[in-house]
This record gives C-alpha cells, sequence and structure tokens, in this order.
C-alpha cells in the first residue's frame, strides 16, 4: 500500500521537477495527482518520464480528504490559502515557499541535516522545505560542524535564473538572442540586464541594506543547523539557467585541515567532492545540473584566520534546493511517521 501525493504548482519548473524526482526514486505512490490554478485546468503534465499524462485539477475545487502528502511548489500565495485546508483535511503538506519557513510550529527540514525535526510535523501538519540557497550550504556545513564546530561562515552566491521561475530563464533567453542579434535588451523580470551580467540583488531590500534572499539564508542555516553560528551572505543573480553555486569561508573553534575536511566530505550523506588542483578538477553549474549531490570542490585553508577553510559548492537549485528535498521530506515522512507500504 502506498500513498496519495498532490503536486500542487505542476505545470511549473519545479513542479515540473517533483514529478520527475517522485519517478525517478521510485516514490511509492497509489495515486499522484497534478494540482495547479484555474489558468492550468485540464493541463496534460507528464510524470517524469513514464509517458503517463496527468490532467491537471484546480486548486479551488480539489479536495484533499484521503490524500497522504501534498508537496506544494505554487509560491507563499497559495500556500497560505490552500496549505491549512489541506492539513486541515488529514494530508501532510511539504511546502517550498518561503511562508512557513519561520514559524516556530513548523518543522525546516533538510533530511541529510536535521531529520529528527520531521516528529514536529503534527504541530500543523506542515513541514517547510527551506530555501534553494540555503539547502545546498547545510548539506556542506552540517559534516564539517559535526566535526570541529562551526563560529562563522561568510558566503558568496551565484545563483542562477532558474531560482526567479520561468519568467527568469526566459529573459535571459530573450536578452542574450537580442544582443546578438543587434535588438534592444530591456529588463522585465530582474531589476537590471541580466545576459552578460550579474545582479548583486536577489528579492526585496531590508532596513540593513541586506535583501531577503540573504536574510532567508541567515535565520534558515541558523533554525535547521545551529542558532549559533554567525553568517553573512551576499546573494547575486548570474546569467546561468540551472544550478546555484556559492563560495564559503568557515570558521571553526576547532582545528580542522583541508586534507581532514576533504576525507569527511567525500563520506557526507548528500555530498559529492570533486577536488583536484588541477584544470578542470572543480565543478560547474553545467555539471550539476539534472543531478541530485551536492558537490564540493576548492577545499583549502585560509591563513587570514584561526582555524579557517574555504570551500566551492555547487548544486542543481531545482533539485536540491526545491524538487528533491521536498520528497526526501515525504520519504522520511513516510519512513518514520506515516509508514505505509
Amino acid at each position: 500500500m502506498g500513498y496519495r501525493v498532490a503536486v500542487v504548482g505542476a505545470t511549473g519548473n519545479v513542479g515540473r521537477e517533483m514529478m520527475m524526482v517522485l519517478a525517478e526514486r521510485g516514490f511509492p505512490c497509489d495515486e499522484v495527482a497534478a494540482v495547479a490554478s484555474s489558468r492550468s485546468h485540464g493541463t496534460e503534465v507528464e510524470f517524469g518520464d513514464t509517458g503517463k499524462m496527468l490532467k491537471c485539477k484546480n486548486i479551488e475545487h480539489f479536495d484533499w480528504a484521503g490524500w497522504d502528502i501534498a508537496l506544494f511548489a505554487a509560491g507563499s500565495g497559495p500556500a497560505k490559502e490552500y496549505a491549512p485546508k489541506a492539513a486541515a483535511a488529514g494530508c501532510v503538506v511539504i511546502d517550498n515557499s518561503s511562508l512557513y519557513r519561520m514559524d516556530p510550529d513548523v518543522p525546516l527540514i533538510v533530511p541529510e541535516v536535521n531529520p529528527e525535526a520531521i516528529h514536529d510535523y503534527s504541530k500543523k501538519n506542515i513541514i517547510a522545505n527551506p530555501n534553494c540557497s540555503t539547502a545546498q550550504l547545510v548539506v556542506a556545513l552540517k559534516p564539517l560542524h559535526d566535526a570541529a564546530t562551526i563560529k562563522r561562515v561568510v558566503v558568496s552566491t551565484y545563483q542562477s535564473v532558474s531560482g526567479a521561475g520561468k519568467a527568469g530563464m526566459d529573459e535571459l533567453f530573450e536578452q542574450s538572442r537580442n544582443i546578438f542579434v543587434g535588438d534592444s535588451v530591456e529588463p522585465v523580470k530582474f531589476t537590471k540586464q541580466i545576459a552578460f551580467n550579474v545582479i548583486p540583488h536577489i528579492d526585496v531590500f531590508l532596513d540593513d541594506g541586506s535583501t531577503k534572499e540573504e536574510w532567508k539564508m541567515v535565520v534558515e542555516t541558523k533554525k535547521i543547523l545551529d542558532p549559533k553560528i554567525k553568517l553573512s551572505a551576499t546573494c547575486v543573480r548570474v546569467p546561468v539557467f540551472v544550478g546555484h553555486s556559492e563560495a564559503v569561508n568557515i570558521e571553526f573553534e576547532n582545528e580542522l585541515s583541508a586534507e581532514q575536511a576533504q576525507d569527511i566530505l567525500r563520506e557526507a550523506p548528500g555530498c559529492m567532492l570533486v577536488d583536484k588542483r588541477e584544470d578542470g578538477g572543480y565543478t560547474t553549474p553545467v555539471e550539476a545540473a539534472g543531478d541530485s549531490a551536492t558537490y564540493i570542490s576548492r577545499v583549502r585553508e585560509d591563513a587570514t584566520v584561526e582555524n579557517g577553510l574555504v570551500l566551492w559548492c555547487v548544486s542543481d537549485n531545482l533539485r536540491k534546493g526545491a524538487a528533491l528535498n521536498a520528497v526526501q521530506i515525504a520519504e522520511l515522512l513516510g519512513r518514520e511517521v506515516l509508514k505505509k507500504g
């Protein structure tokens, strides 16, 4: 006996990726529903590469009774309106938006990092999926924190346009094409031209000069990993279609050599160490796209601080940063709590 699973926002980038990951990983589904807004009602989406087509159901009229798990990839608006309705009907919601992440009654989970938090889901029947840039960061930090206790992290992100949805990907494509043929380039989705450029601005600005994306990385890392960790982030949008990269500087309480860190990361769950000190001996977004791992490269000691390391971290943001992590939470929920099948 398997689960009845609803994928909300099934026509979007992350929703489609959720379908792909559910199928790839053989998640035990007795039934899968593709759920979307009224304008997508009746639209067909494929369940992974199975060839099975699902017709989208209108979220406004969807009956949540009898469904076990809902994977929400529809943004904060639909999550605010429909997640509590699904939860009240007994369907456990795993939400990809930022709406519930800092709610003290909602666990924020990366299964490789804080799986024990799954048992707190019953307070609201809602589980939050972290920000895409946070998810890959904490996967890399967790085993190192266990080994030497992290005091401080300084991270600069290089985030792909798919993090801004289909509109972001379309804008990069259109602007790149227009530049080559000599047409005008007008930013619509982003605040400045994204083609052949980088933009140090993701989400809205806050009073202290940081952006909300940067704030998310700080507070989510503390909630998931350790509230004592101090973190500073600079989040930058780059002209890459899929895959977020991060340059990470870490200061530890205890000594940890680069070689020891490499040995730890080589065996750490969710991590893939690719770290050869030669041309091409590191991972870029092109290699990470379509893969489930968080890739770690360029591990080296930082001589400017005591007990410091620097590393490079790359992951497919549509996967570990969103769809894969949500499905992994569902798998954890099934093993630890629901226990069907």
